[in-house]
């Protein structure tokens, strides 16, 4: 189902991060209705950097058209800043709505971004980025395609302002609305306060970051329509990662490690080897 029909219906979307075709594979299996590709996420595994910008918008476009290439689990996708001006958001979004993204998220930084819960972000006047949200409205090619206007001012102007931004962004026809890094439950109920029925609001879920962690179900209960978990899945991969190869290193060998990683064969059936070869016996 469209992501926007979703959201129409009233539902709540959870939305898991996923930066490859295989992550966005294994999320697809356990029945989320949409997956979060997180440019953090791009950064920290093809480049094995921080999230500072160093990403660029034609790296991105090639893991989203990968993704579509496996699932077609509705994606949407972290556009950064849209990678410069409002031109620059325009190219953006056509690039990633060929490429397969069902919803972009545009954020109010300058260049280069930082992490939303980064320190030391800096921001664009807000009358500049209300027209970004226009630009991306009048670039995309179907309004199924999503704007999701995030503001991370709270970090740099403080909670009013934020509103502020956030309330602009809305009236310029963001189809959904994301204040970044809200520093408690007071900050996060007076968002669906202040926005709630204008627009569907997205609540980021960062384990260790600035936001209080909630369930997606205590989330929706407060009023947010989208919930994303962006980078727990590299968090956690990285987490194994590290264990797999302290153990190899000191074991030289992969047998005490065998029972947290998937053999040969269990891999493939991830994958659906099987299912790819005797399809191709179709053409032989």
């Amino acid at each position: 189902m469209l992501l926007k029909k979703l959201l129409s219906q009233g539902e709540t979307v959870i939305a898991p991060g996923v930066y490859d075709a295989l992550t966005a594979l294994i999320a697809s299996g356990h029945g989320f209705k949409a997956l979060y590709l997180t440019g953090a996420g791009v950064a920290y595994t093809r480049l094995g950097r921080p999230d500072i910008g160093l990403v660029t918008m034609t790296e991105v476009a090639e893991v989203i058209a990968l993704i579509r290439d496996r699932v077609q689990t509705p994606l949407i996708v972290d556009a950064d800043n849209g990678h410069g001006n409002a031109l620059n958001v325009q190219r953006t979004v056509r690039l990633y709505e060929r490429a397969g993204a069902s919803a972009l998220q545009l954020e109010d930084q300058s260049m280069p971004k930082r992490c939303g819960h980064l320190t030391g972000k800096s921001l664009i006047p807000m009358a500049e980025m209300v027209g970004k949200v226009k630009a991306s409205l009048d670039a995309r090619a179907s309004d199924e395609t999503l704007i999701i206007a995030r503001t991370d001012a709270i970090a740099v102007e403080g909670f009013e302002a934020a509103l502020e931004r956030a309330h602009a962004y809305q009236e310029a026809g963001a189809d959904v609305i994301f204040v970044e890094a809200p520093r408690s439950l007071d900050q996060m109920r007076q968002i669906v306060s202040s926005l709630g029925g204008k627009a569907p609001l997205l609540a980021n879920m960062v384990e260790g970051g600035h936001t209080p962690l909630r369930s997606a179900a205590e989330l929706s209960e407060l009023g947010f329509r989208v919930v994303i978990f962006p980078g727990g899945i590299v968090r956690a991969l990285a987490h194994t990662a590290e264990l797999y190869y302290a153990s190899l290193a000191k074991n030289q060998s992969n047998q005490p490690f065998q029972d947290h990683m998937y053999d040969f064969d269990g891999l493939n059936d991830v994958i659906g080897t099987k299912a790819l070869l005797a399809s191709s016996e179709r053409y032989a």
